[in-house]
């Protein structure tokens, strides 16, 4: 009989390490390890090597990161890169002293130059500059991928070490942040079009032009990815990645403008008004659609649609009212 390994999944409660959390459940994991923020700052590097000493994961999940739309993104630069930074610096390091063999590190499509080529290979890395707006986060999630290809390099072959790293498209589900300010497009847009159907407002009007697009995955996709991820053959992994880049995007393949996304979320809400745009709020990238014909290659896609994912997205949402997290 096989021992279910030990997996120290960091982030739990927020919305990947949540999925992953679910993912793994489902799957016969038994042996899962937490902590919420209140019990390890992760930024804390004293309390983070303590905690590696006592639990020693066989695996990580490092999901948990400062995150958030192009308001906080402009807003809170020093917080964004700082904040992430220590965490990813802190766990990776700790992780490697306490003997964690196998880890993934959770990055962001952000990674990629704000006019990349279209779908975004995982080479076009430090092609070109980043997007303004949300520069520091992204600089923060490259250091974390050459964080986990430095430790490879180093102490791959001495310490049989084996740290990935998935880079998701925009992500939206369970457990998403509806701060009415803070938060990504859906749940946004989800919170917007409700709150303007019980107030019966005529319009809700959206920043930018609504012409950009977006890809996007349900979280448990996502979730479901990760695991893949982590548990692919070594052999067949190292096939399709190299040293100095061995990131795997995971996305859907698809993707949508800005406009057709908040006319879908309208719909899915039961909002009768009109919807107008802020030409002279910032759009962002123009197009961020990621290339997942690495992750494709290697046996996983999406399952989800986007017309599915977002009805149960807008159940959570309620469901969150109704509980009073909103």
């Amino acid at each position: 009989m096989t021992t279910s390994p030990k997996i120290h999944v960091a982030g739990h409660r927020g919305m990947v390490g949540s999925a992953i959390v679910r993912t793994l459940q489902q799957q016969g994991q038994t042996n899962i390890i937490t902590r919420t923020h209140a019990e390890l700052d992760l930024t804390d590097q004293a309390a983070v090597r303590a905690f590696f000493d006592a639990e020693k994961p066989d695996q990580v999940y490092l999901t948990a990161a400062k995150v958030g739309g192009i308001h906080a993104n402009n807003t809170y630069p020093a917080e964004f890169i700082y904040e992430n930074l220590m965490v990813q610096a802190n766990v990776i390091d700790a992780a490697f002293r306490n003997g964690v063999k196998k880890f993934l590190f959770l990055g962001s499509s952000c990674i990629y130059p704000k006019l990349a080529p279209q779908p975004m290979r995982e080479d076009a890395l430090l092609t070109s500059t980043l997007e303004p707006t949300n520069e520091p986060y992204a600089i923060a999630k490259i250091a974390g991928i050459k964080l986990c290809e430095s430790y490879n390099r180093q102490y791959g072959e001495s310490h049989g070490i084996d740290y990935r790293s998935a880079m998701p498209t925009n992500l939206y589900g369970p457990g998403d942040n509806y701060h009415p300010e803070n938060s990504h497009v859906i749940p946004a847009l989800l919170r917007r079009f409700h709150e303007a159907k019980m107030n019966h407002a005529p319009t809700v009007t959206i920043w930018g032009t609504g012409t950009p697009k977006r890809e996007f995955l349900y979280v448990d996709d996502m979730a479901a990815a990760c695991v893949h991820i982590m548990n692919l053959d070594k052999i067949l992994y190292d096939q399709y990645t190299q040293p100095r880049l061995s990131h795997i995007n995971v996305g859907c393949g698809d993707d949508i403008s800005i406009k057709n996304l908040a006319e879908i979320i309208s719909k899915t809400v039961g909002y009768q008004g009109e919807i107008a745009f802020d030409p002279t709020k910032p759009d962002g990238t123009p197009r961020k659609l990621l290339d997942s014909n690495r992750l494709n290659a290697l046996g996983w896609h999406a399952k989800i649609k986007l017309q599915t994912g977002l009805q149960m997205a807008y159940e959570d949402f309620l469901n969150n009212k109704v509980t009073g997290q909103i």
